[in-house]
């Protein structure tokens, strides 16, 4: 079977929540990380697949020359369509890659418009009268503002699109999407009639992303978070799946967190309020050559081995301005990755069999590490945030802004061994 539609991720975690999004709406779905080659296969039937690259803060060229290498290979492997995936909080900077990213793969489809919504209601972010709002407060007036790679101080998507783009933007309004799939497809000729090659789309539920998926079925690129790519999914037929879906394993369990977004750091602190066992990684010590990882796996074998355990580098906004000040944001953020993506390495080693990862770029890093090049998208425990698998291995990459509070502690209860009949 030939996939139905290709996915460009701009990093690790983005291709799990939509590739979770693709799930949702019914269709079998493969999670790919980094750049494919000829000789990287797929789980068997999938209708879709997800190519999670590590983008979003590149070089520009950099990034589009990866997110073309990746649609000519979806293209090779039968995808009509490409769906580019962007953080729902559409963190980029005034040079892109948002902007850069979408045309070149425009140009190689081409197309001569896409439609773009980054909205996605189960974790909050809205978009109205082409401003994206995160829960009640505009992006700019959220703690976005202080990402510490993007911080994100507008809230204006035309705005920022312009920005990027020598094209034009254009939006259609909230009124227009509640008039119904017609009404956006007729507003997209509109639009296009004018030379506007971005189309921003007002959505502030699930029923407005797939009026939106509906009315965006035949473009051959379309853009935005994980609510348009399950609205978009949703308008394909459905094809039934005999196979069985795995299952986590059971097995030691662990948390690597490098995220230092305060949902991240709630869940830390619900995890330490649990009882459970927590290690923190000391970044500044590493980069003076301590062996702090072999610390951390000191700690790790002296555990209990039915407790899930958590590794973490995440920091509050002032200790991480501390050690950017010492290090600089890039080697900070070297050393960071560095760290976790050896301590998977072991971890695995050592019989961990579900592990969690918190952070996009520490999502990039483990899975790199561990050599992993596809995994096959089973259960979400909360919106956006699936078990994926891969061998005797569940992977949970979670975006640093996903899941709830206790995400951590609920998606590592000890799973129940069955025994033998």
């Amino acid at each position: 079977m030939s996939l139905r539609i290709g996915c460009v991720a701009d990093d690790f975690t983005g291709g799990t929540d939509v590739a979770a999004a693709f799930r949702r709406a019914g269709l079998r779905t493969a999670l790919v990380f980094g750049v494919p080659d000829a000789d990287t296969a797929l789980p068997a039937d999938c209708d879709a697949a997800v190519v999670a690259l590590k983008s979003r803060s590149a070089p520009a060229d950099e990034a589009v020359a990866d997110s073309l290498a990746a649609q000519h290979w979806l293209w090779d492997r039968g995808a009509a369509q490409t769906f580019f995936k962007y953080c729902s909080t559409f963190d980029s900077t005034p040079a892109g890659n948002i902007g850069p990213v979408t045309d070149a793969l425009l140009d190689a489809a081409g197309a001569p418009l896409t439609l773009a919504c980054p909205a996605s209601p189960p974790n909050g972010r809205t978009v109205y009268q082409g401003h994206l709002f995160v829960h009640d407060q505009l992006l700019s007036e959220s703690p976005l503002r202080h990402h510490p790679l993007n911080p994100m101080t507008d809230s204006s998507l035309p705005r920022l699109l312009a920005a990027q783009t020598r094209h034009r933007v254009g939006l259609i309004p909230l009124a227009t999407v509640r008039r119904g799939v017609a009404a956006v497809r007729d507003a997209l000729l509109d639009r296009r009639r004018d030379g506007v090659r971005h189309v921003i789309a007002d959505a502030l539920t699930d029923e407005d992303l797939a009026v939106l998926g509906a009315a965006a079925l035949e473009l051959p690129v379309v853009t935005g978070a994980a609510g348009l790519a399950e609205g978009l999914g949703r308008a394909y037929p459905a094809t039934p799946h005999p196979t069985a879906e795995p299952r986590p394993p059971a097995g030691r369990a662990a948390v690597l967190a490098g995220s230092c977004s305060a949902r991240t750091l709630e869940q830390i602190a619900h995890f330490r309020a649990a009882g459970l066992p927590t290690h923190h990684l000391d970044v500044l010590a590493a980069a003076v050559g301590r062996d702090v990882a072999g610390e951390a796996l000191a700690w790790y074998d002296a555990q209990d081995p039915d407790l899930p355990v958590l590794v973490f580098a995440s920091a509050t906004p002032d200790e991480l301005a501390a050690v950017q000040q010492e290090l600089g944001v890039a080697e900070a953020a070297a050393q960071v990755e560095a760290l976790l993506g050896a301590l998977a390495v072991r971890l695995v080693r050592r019989g961990t069999r579900r592990l969690l990862v918190a952070g996009g770029e520490t999502s990039g890093a483990v899975t790199t590490a561990l050599g992993i090049d596809a995994v096959l998208v089973g259960d979400e425990i909360d919106p956006g945030v699936p078990w994926t698998h891969t061998g005797d291995l569940a992977l949970m990459l979670k975006s640093g802004n996903f899941g709830a509070p206790d995400l951590f502690v609920r998606a590592l209860r000890p799973v129940p061994v069955k025994e033998p009949m």
